[in-house]
Formats: C-alpha cells, structure tokens, sequence
C-alpha cells in the first residue's frame, strides 16, 4: 500500500537548481537539518484523549512498516552521508517495537556516534531502562501530564500512573540522563498542577518541560481558544518560582530554558503555537512506514518505502530525502488563513 493509497499526500519534484552543492539537508532558508526524528511505529499502549480516540486508530499493518534493516539502513545513510548528528525515536509509542533495542545499537555503532534519545510514555520504561543503555540510547524524554491518579486515568483511559512513575526511576538510575519530563496543561483538566509537576521533577532531578496544546489529534478537535499558551504556563510558574532566564544558548532546541529560584533546577516551556523557533529548526523526520516529512505540520510526504524495497541506490534515496529538504517551507504556518492539519496524527507523526 502507498501513501496515495493511504490518502497522504506526496510530494511532487522540486527545483534545486538553486540548490548548493552539498550532502547535506540544507535547505531553501539557510538551515541545514541535523536532527532526525524516527518513528517506529504507530501503536500506542494509552488512549490519551488529545491524541486519538478511545477505540484507538487504523493502525499500519507489519507489511507497511520499515523492517529493521531498512530502517537501520536509512538511518546509517542519514549519518554517514546526510551530516545527521543526532537521532530520537518516537512512536506512537516505541518500546512496543519489538526490535528497538537493536535498532538503537545499530545508531550508536554508527562513525561518529550520533546522540540518541527516546520519547516515550513510560509504561515499559522500567523493562527495558537497563537494555536501552546497554545499546548505547543516551536519553529519554517521558510524557507526564499529571500526578493525580483519577486525572490520569480520565486522560489515558488507562490506569497505568504508577508503570510511569517506576519508569522515571528507572530511566534516573541506570544513567539515562537528563530525564526530560513532557507536559502539556490543558484548560479545566490540569493547569492547576503547574506548581506541583515543577516541585515533583525539582525534587527528583527531572528535567520538566511545558509544552502547548499542538493540533495533532486524530479528531481534529484541537481548540486554540482552549490552548494553555506559553505565556500563561510563564505567568502560573512565576506565582510560585523565580524565573531567570537560562544563559546557555538556545541554539536549535525547541524550549525555552529557566532557572528556578536561582537554581540549579530549570524548568522549559515549549510554545511551538504561540513562540514558534522555525527559523533554527534542524529536524528531518522519517515516519514507521518509511515516509520522509521536513516538518511535522508537512501536508506532504515523500516515500522511501518503495524505492528501498524495489532496489534504489543510496544516492537515489539520499538525492530524495535532500530535495524534500530543499523543499522545505520556511514555517507551519499555523497563523495563516489557510492553515490546515496534516492528514496524519501524532501517532503517526512522531513527535
């Protein structure tokens, strides 16, 4: 099955005539993507209510998804031919993914060590914490919306808060860190619990980072009248915390960094609505089923799937993944007129 098939649209040639000569992901703006984001795969264990519905979604047959040689082979040409130095794998969620271990070691055993991390939602964390070191994963990045039991419950339709919080302490004690907790507040539900995941994470040694309401769900219910921007999560946190300004270049990172009541804790907030940081994105990403998206708010998408599986070269994959680069819209757009979200979800995004 294709992405037309899938409805997804693809991507049509591109002019790069103007293009420099280069292996690298530059593109028509002066950025040059560094960081490749892999999804490996589109299931997912929770049912969190911003992201998909309770019945969950049509997921991608085994057939459609890379198998691991294809994946490890487009990641090894990102590295070693397309100047990507970083690596984080996403899902739905990956450690549902049967062969992530040796996906990851694969990465790692890579010419110039890329840096790898992992988003995950926890629950299996603490199975696999000691195996994901062993295979050379750096980090990882959890998402945590709440610390109340019923909140939770309510928001995942499962009851698995405890799996999560296990799989934060283990991340901590077998050494992958920093351990970055995700949150997103959402109005009515979980705002009041600023205060709380900060205490929680301070204490801890977590890295938190707030992160606005993005409209990625599979219902297309998103609201941004119902958004919690990231000027209100700044104007919770000051009510109880002293916020300084972290000194360390941003660079390409997608928080905004603070030091809380002088430090050493900082807490992030991520306003990819309201603040968006297009302009320094260095991301290329790679969905399970082996599309190519320059963005995750893309409308377009361009397979690899087909041409890895009916025998194209590294040169033809690699001229492919640098014009869909090339190709590359200067930002998602999400405060113009004809704004739309992507045909896919999260889920199937990667995040």
């Amino acid at each position: 099955m294709s992405a037309v098939d899938l409805g997804i649209p693809v991507a049509r040639p591109t002019d790069t005539s103007a293009r420099p000569d280069t292996p690298y992901l530059v593109d028509r703006f002066g950025r040059v993507a560094t960081d490749l984001r892999v999804s490996l795969i589109d299931k997912c264990n929770l049912r969190c209510t911003y992201c998909m519905p309770a019945e969950g979604l049509p997921w991608l047959k085994r057939s459609e998804l890379l198998d691991t040689a294809e994946m490890i082979r487009l990641i090894r040409l990102a590295v070693e031919t397309l100047g990507v130095t970083t690596v984080r794998f996403t899902g739905g969620e990956p450690l549902l993914r049967q062969d992530l271990v040796e996906i990851i070691a694969a990465t790692t055993a890579l010419p110039g060590r890329p840096r790898t991390s992992l988003t995950t939602n926890g629950i299996n964390l603490g199975d696999y914490a000691d195996r994901l070191v062993q295979a050379g994963l750096d980090r990882v990045n959890v998402s945590l919306d709440t610390l109340d039991r019923q909140t939770f419950r309510e928001l995942t339709r499962r009851d698995r808060l405890d799996d999560v919080l296990a799989g934060l302490e283990a991340a901590k004690s077998t050494g992958l860190e920093p351990v970055k907790v995700n949150a997103v507040l959402m109005r009515g539900i979980n705002e009041h619990e600023t205060r709380d995941l900060l205490h929680f994470c301070l204490e801890r040694g977590y890295q938190l980072r707030f992160i606005e309401q993005m409209p990625l769900d599979a219902q297309h219910a998103w609201d941004r009248e119902q958004m919690i921007t990231a000027d209100e999560i700044l104007e919770r946190l000051q009510r109880e915390f002293t916020l300084t300004p972290h000194s360390a270049d941003r660079g390409s990172a997608p928080a905004e960094r603070w030091l809380v009541d002088g430090g050493p804790g900082t807490v992030g907030v991520i306003g990819s609505v309201t603040r968006p940081f297009c302009a320094d994105c260095d991301r290329t990403r790679l969905t399970a089923d082996g599309q190519l998206r320059s963005c995750l708010f893309s409308q377009t998408e361009t397979d690899l799937r087909e041409p890895l599986r009916t025998g194209a070269g590294d040169d033809e994959i690699a001229r492919l993944w640098r014009e869909t680069m090339w190709a590359k819209a200067a930002g998602h757009g999400m405060d113009s007129e004809g704004f739309a979200q992507p045909s896919r979800p999260m889920s199937a995004i990667g995040g």
